[in-house]
């Protein structure tokens, strides 16, 4: 499966994107998938995820109640709204799947075999 991110831009303070994570390819029966983010400097962090199975959703400390991810079947996307944005936000956003990550290493990136190229998000002060 192949990943496109897409998205990202520039905002300032307070602002709002939406980030889209689109599979191509074989998807069979789905996939959990999780967005990441790097700062310039910075370890890749585990923002959010989405299991394929029952759906179950869990967001990073430093997001949670500003952001919401969603799955569309249909279109084959996750989407990250991201509300409320902050300068500590600005990163590149990654999207990443798996077909076998389990609940414990939902945080670790290399528990996912499948990347999108990212997109930037630049949030002004």
């Amino acid at each position: 499966v192949q990943l496109q991110a897409s998205g990202g831009g520039l905002v300032q303070t307070g602002g709002s994107l939406r980030l889209s994570c689109v599979a191509f390819g074989r998807t069979g029966s789905g996939y959990t998938v999780g967005w990441f983010r790097q700062a310039p400097g910075k370890e890749r962090e585990f923002v959010a995820v989405i299991f394929r199975s029952g759906g179950s959703i869990t967001y990073s400390d430093s997001v949670k109640g500003r952001f919401t991810i969603s799955r569309d079947r249909a279109k084959k996307s996750v989407d990250l709204q991201m509300n409320s944005l902050k300068p500590e936000d600005t990163a590149i956003y990654y999207c990443a799947a798996s077909e076998s990550v389990i609940y414990s290493a939902r945080a670790t990136p290399d528990a996912y075999g499948y990347w999108g190229q990212g997109t930037q998000v630049t949030v002004s002060s």
